[in-house]
């Protein structure tokens, strides 16, 4: 999806969404959906989230840093029927041991950025601590 041109994103991603409504699992579709976008190192500043592109501006961009990729993942899941009404948030957490910052998403009891699949948020050891937490407003 992600190599072409932008009118065409549009419809894949719509059809993409459509088919996570009856996915057995569409967390996992959506991070592996998104492990195909293009990558950068930086491309948004995740903690200006007035900054943040939206979801049409993010397709258009078609830049992907970590952060991105996260939001690319919210965006998905909150313009389904299926997780339009659950809570998301970002959370901007460092690693205590590697002092490294990491993106991540939680929604429904799931963590998705650690990795190729989403883990179960109370299988999160205290090997994080939170620099900033973002409540993502509901998308229409």
């Amino acid at each position: 999806m992600f190599d072409k041109p932008y009118d065409q994103q549009v419809v894949l991603w719509k059809e993409f969404r459509k088919q996570l409504e009856t996915s057995d699992d569409p967390i996992n579709d959506c991070i592996k959906f998104y492990s195909q976008a293009p990558y950068t190192s930086i491309h948004t500043d995740p903690y200006d989230n007035t900054m943040w592109p939206t979801p049409w501006e993010l397709l258009n961009e078609n830049q992907y840093c970590n952060f991105c990729i996260i939001l690319g993942i919210c965006y998905t899941l909150q313009l389904t029927e299926r997780f339009k009404d659950s809570n998301f948030e970002i959370h901007i957490d460092v690693e205590k041991a590697t002092k490294e910052t990491v993106y991540l998403l939680y929604v429904e009891g799931k963590v998705i950025g650690l990795g190729d699949e989403w883990v179960k948020q109370d299988d999160l050891n205290d090997s994080f601590y939170p620099e900033k937490i973002y409540q993502m407003p509901k998308l229409n």
